[in-house]
């Protein structure tokens, strides 16, 4: 099969097309004969080795895991001899722990759901990840409640074009905060509100919001908390940081500090999980999320995607073709 490999840390320019063996499964997985991925900030962490402390989990020297891509989308080909709840022939989609740039993936059963119906597998593959990433940022650890405001940071990358429809779904106004190319993208997905960022700066404004997710890391911690209300809840997610610790230390330093402030400053934990999926799959069976794409590559162009990602700041999603 042809799947794309990375043996070093580097920029794009580590990724190649080769043929590998097609995997095989144990007891518990499935194989996929996978139809589309899609690039997340993760993808490109594991392909640079940056933040340095990222490679404590993925190898100090090069990475463990050869084969990139943590979204998947496609047709199961076999299961395994403890499968019972998929079958070859069922179109699914889920979060991996790499893999996904390749022709087939043996994945874990436990990290696959059915395939929204409604969806390509193109569309399908943007989700897992930055579906699950917004869901749970905004619901879980935002704990928006309908009538209640949120200020999206970052509202039109893969995050936060989620995040904006699943806010709105809530019944929450959303204030997104992006460039002006990208104004009419937030607002068609239900932003009442649209900052531009080169423009003006929203923590230098007089609103208060219930709900701050910050996608960016831009600002100060300070800055963000002025304009939260005093029993708001700040969630941070990701976004800029220095090349040794990323965005951890500023999160460290927001964990330290929440104890002393009336205010939440949530620090949330990804925990993808089949059921996460099941509800991201009826919010977009109903109508009230929709997948944001910007463009499609094919497996071979996999490089010129994460290029893409790290360089034009794509508006919603970057897909994987197979």
């Amino acid at each position: 099969m042809k799947a794309i490999v990375q043996r070093t840390y580097g920029s794009h320019e580590v990724l190649r097309l080769e043929d590998m063996e097609k995997p095989s499964i144990g007891s518990d997985e499935v194989l996929i004969r996978v139809r589309a991925s899609s690039i997340n900030h993760a993808d490109v962490v594991y392909v640079t080795g940056r933040p340095l402390v990222s490679r404590l989990a993925f190898g100090l020297k090069m990475p463990r895991e050869t084969v990139r891509g943590k979204d998947v989308a496609g047709v199961v080909e076999a299961v395994g001899s403890n499968v019972a709840r998929l079958k070859p022939g069922n179109h699914v989609y889920g979060e991996l722990v790499a893999g996904a740039f390749a022709e087939y993936v043996a994945a874990p059963a436990d990290r696959l759901a059915l395939m929204p119906a409604s969806l390509t597998f193109p569309q399908a593959a943007t989700v897992p990840l930055a579906g699950m990433t917004a869901l749970q940022r905004v619901r879980d650890a935002g704990g928006l409640a309908a009538g209640q405001r949120i200020l999206i940071n970052g509202a039109s990358g893969g995050v936060g074009s989620f995040a904006v429809q699943v806010a709105v779904a809530l019944g929450g106004e959303v204030t997104a905060v992006a460039s002006q190319r990208s104004a009419e993208l937030v607002a068609s997905l239900g932003a009442r509100h649209v900052i531009d960022y080169a423009r003006a700066d929203f923590t230098g404004q007089a609103a208060k919001y219930d709900v701050i997710l910050d996608l960016v890391g831009n600002h100060t911690l300070s800055a963000l908390r002025g304009v939260l209300h005093p029993k708001g809840t700040l969630v941070l997610s990701s976004g800029a940081g220095g090349s040794v610790m990323g965005p951890m230390g500023r999160m460290l330093r927001a964990a330290v500090g929440s104890p002393f402030v009336s205010q939440t400053m949530a620090l949330f934990r990804q925990r993808g999980s089949v059921a996460t999926l099941n509800e991201l799959t009826a919010l977009i069976e109903s109508g009230k999320v929709a997948p944001a794409v910007d463009r499609t590559y094919p497996l071979a162009q996999v490089a010129s995607a994460v290029e893409c990602f790290v360089k034009d700041h794509p508006q919603g999603k970057v897909a994987i073709e197979v």
